[in-house]
């Protein structure tokens, strides 16, 4: 079994981008060495909007990391810096990941909007536009030490 974990937000400002992105790369590098982490994807969309999607040997080790380090320290900040912001957890059978479709849609059907200061009407009235774009992003891969090495973060 694997548990999967997909966020989608939407920056409200540009303002918000150089500190979002600064987090985004202290989380990555968090997540990659998280143990229980099987994989991921981080794609960038239109409007601002950012998804990411983690893969994991089970939910508990999902939530230690998402209780933990660069990740814990930004959650706050996300009730500010997003007008949309949303999530959703689901298990399946097998380790590869879904496309974006099926995320998008798995978030329309299951998924839960995060309280924010400042929602965006999209948000209130729980529209969730589906991704624009699916090649933009960066596919993440565990670090394992007993590995051979190779790249660990790379363009899909």
């Amino acid at each position: 079994m694997t548990f999967i974990s997909v966020t989608r937000l939407r920056l409200r400002s540009r303002l918000y981008l150089p500190p979002f992105l600064l987090n985004v790369l202290l989380s990555t590098w968090q997540v990659i060495n998280t143990k229980g982490f099987k994989g991921g994807k981080l794609l960038v969309d239109a409007n601002q909007t950012y998804w990411t999607m983690t893969a994991w040997e089970e939910q508990a080790a999902m939530k230690i990391y998402r209780n933990a380090g660069a990740h814990r320290s930004v959650m706050p900040k996300i009730q500010d810096w997003c007008d949309e912001a949303s999530l959703v957890h689901w298990r399946q059978e097998d380790d590869n990941l879904p496309d974006w479709i099926e995320v998008h849609e798995r978030l329309i059907k299951e998924g839960f909007l995060t309280k924010l200061s400042h929602p965006s009407p999209a948000h209130l009235q729980r529209n969730i536009p589906q991704p624009k774009s699916s090649k933009i992003g960066l596919r993440l891969h565990p670090r394992i030490k007993y590995r051979t090495p190779r790249n660990r973060v790379s363009l899909f």
